[in-house]
């Protein structure tokens, strides 16, 4: 049959994770022979590299990267640049796949002939529990078995949940679709290229996918620094979506997406930055982001909206005393 598919592993000080994410991706229904994972090491500082290691003794369809610390989206490109599978599909390594998905996946690549599939996922925490952290789960998601154009995808049936983890994609289409390196938040960016390109996209309402809520988020880091690179990157995202827009007729979900980011940095700042709110509320007008779109809201998203078109600086203030 050949190589159907690459499984591209990043990995980053994940010691106390990597056999379970690595054990569950051999757990599957391919032979060795028709997919390969490839595990990145990034530099780990920890046993990451020699377990890597280990497994690729143990199973010829397990190789291994290693290379200087870059972070995830470089890690990501340096599989990509390795993978000789017909299909490619991302896994974080601290999370794992359900048993026996993959074949699944496969096949139903095969037999639609999509570019893109979409399959469900469901969080856990670190005590493997499975949860959901918000009362609106995936909202404006649509799983439908239905073939479309990547933008129609985007537009009407991704939501705002953009994850590569949850794609199983053409390596051909990956040519030209690096993730871009040095920033946070690298999967929003990428995924409306992704399908952008993606002439037929399709979803699956099947459990593959394990995502692990661990605490320290970047989002929640005390470091001045990562702090600051969280918020000019989110500022960044939103000049990432304004640019992307202009090369699709129906803007909608961009024009969604850029509100959900503003909303995200206000309150970020209302958090973190609030002396800089009249400043960061200015640079936010000169991207002449105003009046936002409620495109795909959630309700209490809408309410926001609708403050924020009155006066950033008043939503600022309001999410601010709500603390």
């Amino acid at each position: 049959m050949g190589l159907k598919l690459s499984v591209i592993v990043p990995i980053y000080k994940v010691e106390q994770y990597l056999c379970k994410c690595v054990d569950s991706l051999l757990n599957q229904d391919l032979s060795e022979e028709e997919y390969e994972i490839i595990l990145v090491d990034d530099g780990s500082p920890d046993r990451c590299g020699a377990i890597c290691e280990d497994y690729a003794i143990n199973h010829p369809n397990v190789k291994v990267i290693h290379r200087k610390n870059g972070g995830l989206s470089s890690a990501r490109n340096s599989g990509i640049e390795v993978a000789r599978g017909q299909y490619v599909q991302f896994v974080d390594s601290d999370d794992y796949l359900e048993h026996n998905v993959l074949k699944t996946l496969v096949d139903k690549m095969d037999a639609d002939k999509v570019d893109v599939l979409r399959f469900n996922y469901q969080n856990v925490n670190e005590r493997y529990e499975f949860f959901e952290p918000n009362k609106v789960s995936k909202p404006f998601v649509d799983y439908r078995d239905e073939i479309c154009s990547g933008l129609s995808f985007l537009t009407e049936r991704l939501g705002f949940g953009c994850y590569a983890w949850q794609f199983m994609i053409q390596r051909e289409l990956l040519d030209n679709c690096r993730f871009q390196e040095g920033i946070y938040f690298e999967d929003t960016e990428w995924t409306p290229r992704l399908l952008h390109k993606a002439s037929c996209v399709t979803s699956t309402d099947l459990i593959v996918y394990n995502y692990l809520m661990r605490e320290g988020s970047i989002t929640q880091s005390v470091d001045e620094k990562k702090k600051r690179k969280v918020l000019d990157d989110k500022l960044r995202l939103i000049d990432s979506m304004n640019e992307q827009k202009q090369a699709v007729d129906d803007k909608r979900w961009f024009e969604g997406m850029v509100a959900q980011i503003v909303l995200s940095v206000l309150g970020y700042v209302s958090e973190h930055y609030y002396d800089e709110s009249a400043a960061i509320c200015k640079s936010l007008k000169l991207k002449k982001v105003f009046p936002l779109s409620s495109y795909h809201s959630t309700n209490a998203a809408s309410r926001k909206i609708r403050i924020a078109n009155v006066s950033p600086r008043l939503l600022c203030w309001f999410l601010n005393k709500r603390k």
